[in-house]
């Protein structure tokens, strides 16, 4: 039997056909289809959760939410990270919404990863409704590509970087949409719109389509990966490494962390390895960029 919740919800689509005349959308269909699956309740917890962002840089209106587009969305989104990639809209939809082989636990990650990457994206643009990526078939190209960024671990949290990829993003969209006005006025493309002009044509028709995605994707590792760096695979320095660095320093003192001198005597037993430019920020685990200090100030230096 379904819960007084769920029935709320099945009354709410029948008052919707017969008050409104308005036909259901595909994702008001899926909702009444699947609506006990775990993996479509997990879609509507985090589309609640980015409500307010989604809402307020136009990629979505209330309206929209509300007719269980931000579902759909959301949906693409868990099941192309299930997928480890860019995924085909028309043939996956109703098979990851239906589908029982997504345990809990994975629903659980891919949830996680969803709410990262989203985090990522808002801190990074933060001022996506002034561009093209507040379209749905954009922002879901523009959301898995930081995905990628964010799985091979490329350092996404520098600020000058992020301003700069915001710039490049705007000029993209710009640019697609000065191309496209120019064309509808029946003039042809210059020499230097090539960039646009292949935008263009991965928006036009079927948008949707693995194809056009991958090629949207393709532009934007372009224009992006070669401006964030990754960080070294390789997080703690190695037993060598300290003997190396230990017996090469010959004061042995913590010099503390910015701000906050130490000057602290180290010894064998209580010393610690420093990345100097952080490990977080894409700092490489060489002694180049390594340096001794006491556990105290390494750990209250953090990812500064």
């Amino acid at each position: 039997m379904p819960s007084a919740e769920d029935l709320a919800e099945i009354v709410d689509l029948f008052v919707r056909i017969n008050s409104t005349g308005k036909p259901l959308t595909s994702g008001e269909k899926r909702n009444a289809r699947f609506y006990k699956s775990p993996f479509l309740k997990a879609a509507n917890g985090l589309v609640a959760k980015f409500q307010r962002y989604f809402v307020n840089q136009q990629i979505l209106s209330e309206t929209q939410i509300d007719r269980m587009k931000g579902t759909e969305l959301v949906s693409e989104l868990l099941m192309s990270i299930h997928h480890g990639g860019i995924i085909n809209k028309k043939t996956s939809l109703d098979r990851a919404i239906g589908n029982e082989a997504v345990n809990l636990n994975t629903l659980g990650r891919l949830s996680r990863e969803c709410t990262a990457t989203m985090n990522l994206v808002r801190r990074m643009f933060p001022d996506l409704k002034t561009t093209r990526f507040r379209n749905s078939a954009d922002f879901y190209s523009l959301f898995m590509i930081v995905w990628e960024m964010r799985n091979h671990h490329f350092v996404l949290t520098d600020k000058k970087r992020n301003k700069t990829a915001v710039l490049l993003l705007k000029r993209l969209s710009n640019g697609v949409d000065e191309l496209r006005d120019q064309l509808r006025k029946a003039k042809p493309a210059k020499a230097g719109q090539r960039l646009y002009a292949d935008y263009l044509l991965t928006v036009q028709g079927d948008t949707d389509s693995s194809a056009n995605r991958q090629w949207r994707a393709e532009i934007l590792r372009g224009l992006l990966f070669s401006l964030f760096e990754r960080k070294d695979a390789k997080r703690a320095f190695t037993p060598e490494q300290r003997r190396l660095l230990w017996n090469n320093d010959e004061k042995k003192t913590c010099p503390g962390r910015p701000g906050h001198p130490c000057g602290k005597q180290l010894t064998w037993e209580n010393f610690t390895v420093d990345h100097i430019l952080a490990h977080a920020r894409g700092g490489a685990t060489s002694l180049r960029n390594a340096q001794l200090m006491c556990r105290s100030c390494n750990s209250g230096k953090g990812a500064r």
